[in-house]
Order: structure tokens, then sequence, then C-alpha cells
């Protein structure tokens, strides 16, 4: 089992679960740390050398930007509308990092078939 893997799988459940928790539960805290782990699973995808691991970064970096400006617009504007609708845009680049993830999987089943 290769546990860098799995670590780098983790984090990104993480994030997006953490992520969906903020909409059932907008506070400062949840976004604080839905952001927290997002970020820490952009720095484990750095050393990812896969089939997909540009994309796998690029949509990481992408919820990225959506947390930390959702979080920045909370704490200083408290619009929580606006937080809400970036914390969606983070959500979609998480399940898009997971569809990636489990494309990849598939593929490096396939190869290890034959």
């Amino acid at each position: 089992m290769d546990w860098g893997k799995v670590n780098y799988i983790f984090f990104t459940l993480m994030s997006l679960t953490t992520t969906a928790g903020f909409l059932y539960e907008p506070n400062i805290i949840a976004l604080f740390v839905a952001a927290g782990v997002n970020l820490i699973s952009t720095i484990l995808k750095l050393g990812v050398k896969n089939l997909l691991s540009a994309e796998l970064l690029a949509s990481s970096f992408v919820a990225d930007l959506h947390l930390i400006p959702a979080f920045l617009v909370f704490v200083f504007t408290e619009n929580l509308k606006l937080a809400m609708a970036l914390v969606i845009g983070a959500i979609v680049a998480n399940l898009f990092s997971i569809a990636l993830v489990l494309i990849e999987s598939a593929k490096n089943k396939e190869k290890d078939e034959f």
C-alpha cells in the first residue's frame, strides 16, 4: 500500500467534507478548518508524481483560491451569501479532484492487470 497516496487522498476527501460541513453550519471556525485542511491537501499534492498530478494540483489551487477569499470575506465583511458562493466553487473543485483520483486509480488498476 502506498501511504503517500493514502495521505493525499485522505486530505482531499477531508477537504471536501469539511467544506460541505460549512454549508451545513456556516460559521467562521468551520470555514477556517476547511481552508486549513485544503491547504494541507495542496501541500501534499506538491510531491505527487502520477498520471494526473498537474490536474490534481490545479484543482487544489482552485479550491484554495475559493476558500481563502471566502474566509476573508466572511471575517471582514460578514457577507455570508458571498462566502457561501465561494465555498460552493471550492466544493466543485474538490469534487473534480475526487473524480480525477478515481480516474487515475482506474487507470493504474488497468495497467496492473496487464
